[in-house]
């Protein structure tokens, strides 16, 4: 049987590989799957790079007895031969291929560098080495976009960086970041490489800050970089550039990670440069200057909320337009007139986040505007009814949430119980300092009193408690200081006021508890 069996299977070919077919592909293990990558990838890539160094690290020293374009012309003459290796290996040595390629830009990027560097007869500062530097950067750009390669494009993209450094010149770096930034985008819009906005923000910004600190990378001493008034408008460029890299596709995710770090990375890097620059060398436009940052980034949030929907987005470029617009108005303004003009724009912030509908914003503001409050308290010295104009702002945010608040999709009361408890809290202290002692508890039972005309108007119930509450202040007041320090007359006026008020809310509440039952 078992004979049988074994000439039936060699018969008919079972588990056997058909003639002339394929062989079974041998998969292998973890292990060996892992050591091919290190043997094949890795190995190619750290071989290539530490034979590039070492002809970078020869060509770079001086060469006794040599004309001086001879290392370039060498440096050109490697270049080459990589380009040519690269080519002739291109089918069979895919990864090795490519890996050739950078090092021949590289190579040709270096030889450049070498005619304007390390005794060559060029200069960078020059016309002539600052063309070929530029041509040798475009060069690179076009071949990279040719082989549809990203890290070749990021590759060429580090040598525009390096030029503009090298170079040196302030128009020339303002020119470069500018090209840089327009760069990235067009790799990220044309190629969809959405990776190289991240790129673009970390080559622009890295480059104009090595600038403006003196570029200690060529051992110069780190001072900041005297820079023409054009550089602030630069940066702002740069931001808007760069932010439209950032921006989602039309099908995409609107707060995917590459969006939402982008618009941290760019508007924090190019705002803290932006206060950096014009706080250091300009300080008499700065307040100027800043209204202008705010207007750019504002526009950008606008925006990233108009196209996109991108709410993490918007809510950065935002905070950061409130913030240069912060800025501009404690430089332009006076204490303590400089608190009201900052709690009038928190009531433009919360109209702009209703907008955006962005819960984020009027939380954040809600912080900034008790910031501000409590700064003034601590700051000035004499009340001259700014303090008031805290708890008007108070309560026109609170009725703005209240109209508006559906836009902003608020569960809860939250905010707007905060803005009333500011108010709460904000007008017994402007009355306090503004009123004579004497009179300062008739002062809260008006206060209170318009509390309750705020319901009948609104028909809110929050108005009445706080009435009730300020009631309840008053009579603490006066327990505690009216007594003894407050002269007969007020003191007496103040304790029949009080009472009677307080008897006349208890009688309304009586007749309104009998209509209900």
């Amino acid at each position: 049987m078992e004979s049988r069996l074994t000439r039936v299977e060699n018969y008919l070919q079972l588990g056997l590989p058909a003639a002339g077919g394929p062989t079974p592909e041998v998969v292998p293990s973890r292990a060996e799957a892992f050591e091919f990558a290190i043997g094949q990838k890795v190995f190619a890539t750290v071989g290539i790079v530490v034979l590039v160094l070492g002809a970078v690290f020869t060509l770079s020293r001086p060469c006794a007895g040599l004309p001086a374009a001879a290392p370039a012309l060498i440096g050109y003459g490697l270049a080459a031969a990589l380009f040519l290796l690269a080519r002739a290996g291109r089918r069979g040595f895919a990864l090795i291929s490519g890996n050739l390629r950078g090092a021949a830009m590289a190579m040709l990027y270096f030889a450049t560098l070498r005619l304007c560097f390390f005794g060559g007869p060029l200069s960078a500062a020059a016309p002539p080495g600052m063309a070929l530097l530029v041509a040798v950067v475009a060069a690179n750009l076009a071949l990279a976009r040719r082989w549809r390669s990203p890290w070749l494009a990021a590759l060429a993209l580090a040598t525009g960086s390096a030029t503009a450094l090298a170079v040196g010149s302030a128009w020339f770096v303002l020119a470069s970041v500018i090209a840089l930034s327009a760069l990235a985008v067009m790799f990220v819009r044309k190629c969809a490489w959405p990776g190289f906005a991240l790129l673009g923000i970390a080559l622009t910004y890295g480059t104009y800050l090595l600038w403006a600190v003196g570029d200690p990378l060529l051992g110069r001493p780190v001072a900041l970089a005297a820079a023409p008034p054009a550089s602030l408008a630069v940066l702002l460029a740069c931001a808007a550039i760069l932010a439209a890299g950032c921006r989602a596709a039309p099908a995409g995710e609107p707060d995917n990670p590459v969006s939402n770090l982008g618009a941290l990375f760019n508007g924090g890097a190019a705002f803290g440069l932006f206060v950096l620059q014009s706080a250091a060398s300009f300080d008499p436009v700065f307040a100027r200057a800043s209204a202008a940052a705010a207007v750019v980034f504002l526009a950008l949030a606008v925006a990233f909320w108009t196209f996109d929907r991108s709410r993490v987005a918007t809510f950065i470029y935002a905070m950061t337009g409130y913030l240069a617009l912060s800025l501009a108005i404690i430089r332009a303004a006076e204490i303590p007139q400089v608190f009201i003009w900052l709690s009038l724009q928190s009531v433009v912030v919360v109209a702009t986040a209703i907008w955006f509908q962005s819960r984020l914003i009027v939380v954040a503001n809600f912080i900034i505007f008790v910031a501000i409050v409590a700064a003034y308290m601590a700051l000035a010295r004499v009340e001259t009814g700014i303090s008031l104009a805290f708890g008007v702002v108070a309560l026109g945010t609170a009725r703005l949430l209240n109209w508006q608040g559906a836009r902003l999709e608020l569960k809860t009361d939250l905010m707007r119980n905060a803005y009333l408890v500011s108010a709460l809290v904000v007008f017994p202290y402007a009355l306090y300092h503004l009123v004579p002692a004497a009179w300062v508890g008739l002062a809260w039972v008006g206060a209170a009193l318009f509390y309750y005309g705020m319901n009948l108007i609104v028909r809110n119930r929050k108005y009445r408690w706080m009435g009730h509450a300020t009631l309840l202040f008053t009579a603490l007041y006066l327990l505690v200081a009216g007594i003894s320090r407050l002269e007969p007359l007020p003191r007496n006026l103040s304790f029949l006021v009080l009472g009677a008020v307080l008897l006349g809310v208890s009688i309304v509440f009586t007749r309104l508890r009998a209509r209900i039952k």
